[in-house]
């Protein structure tokens, strides 16, 4: 039950209004690995028909709603992440990531940091954004722990995660389950900031395993010039060659 062994598997968040971002992430992440570890997108209409993503959502103003958390959601993603230990099959370790990344290492160097006696193993972040709107004028939320859920290795044997169900996925509010709710503080694992490296946050000394451009992407008006913009720009420019 603890243990670092057993499977491994990537999952990405998708969303169709990023897909140049998605592309990005899963290219840099596959360019780089040395072991056949499976990456797979978390494709919110394939866990609708599944029948494992049943939260009501409705549009209001253009936006994506969630009605249960009463509460816009950024992505479609936002909190079908948390389905992953489930579709890994409660086994190995698996890693869910946001698509707005690039992947700069061999990714099973972070599961190699897995600690076997954690639920789960995060960047700490202490992010308080201070503007309102981010990416494509998305409402800028503010939660407790807020970013730890966007680089989250999931320890899926661990007898913690079984609380992690598919009902409690659909019914609580979504920040409560990006705040860790199920799990003790002491179940919650840390990963070096460098493995969750936030564009415009984060200190710029870090040298970033994983940059995350959490405010928006290059390809988005406002974002060309952002840290590391040129090296996405690369992955995007040789995947559509």
């Amino acid at each position: 039950m603890h243990s670092n062994s057993g499977p491994k598997s990537v999952w990405i968040g998708f969303d169709p209004r990023e897909t140049d971002a998605f592309v990005v992430t899963r290219t840099s992440l596959i360019r780089r690995l040395t072991l056949p570890i499976p990456v797979r997108g978390l494709v919110l209409s394939a866990l609708r028909q599944r029948g494992l993503y049943t939260r009501p959502t409705s549009r209001r103003d253009g936006r994506l709603w969630d009605d249960i958390s009463e509460a816009p959601m950024a992505t479609e993603f936002a909190v079908s992440r948390f389905l992953v230990p489930l579709l890994a099959g409660h086994l190995g370790w698996a890693l869910f990531m946001d698509c707005d990344m690039l992947v700069r290492t061999n990714v099973d160097r972070l599961f190699r940091l897995c600690d076997p006696s954690k639920a789960v193993m995060v960047v700490k972040h202490d992010h308080q954004p201070t503007g309102d709107t981010k990416m494509d004028g998305q409402v800028q939320t503010r939660y407790a722990r807020k970013n730890w859920s966007s680089v989250m290795a999931f320890n899926c044997g661990h007898p913690a995660n079984k609380a992690l169900t598919v009902e409690m996925v659909n019914s609580l509010p979504g920040r409560d389950l990006h705040r860790f709710c199920w799990l003790k503080d002491e179940e919650i694992g840390e990963l070096d900031q460098s493995w969750n490296y936030l564009v415009g946050h984060s200190n710029p000394e870090i040298e970033p395993d994983i940059v995350h451009f959490t405010d928006g992407v290059p390809s988005m008006a406002g974002y060309e010039d952002a840290e590391y913009a040129d090296e996405w720009r690369e992955v995007l420019t040789r995947w559509a060659a």
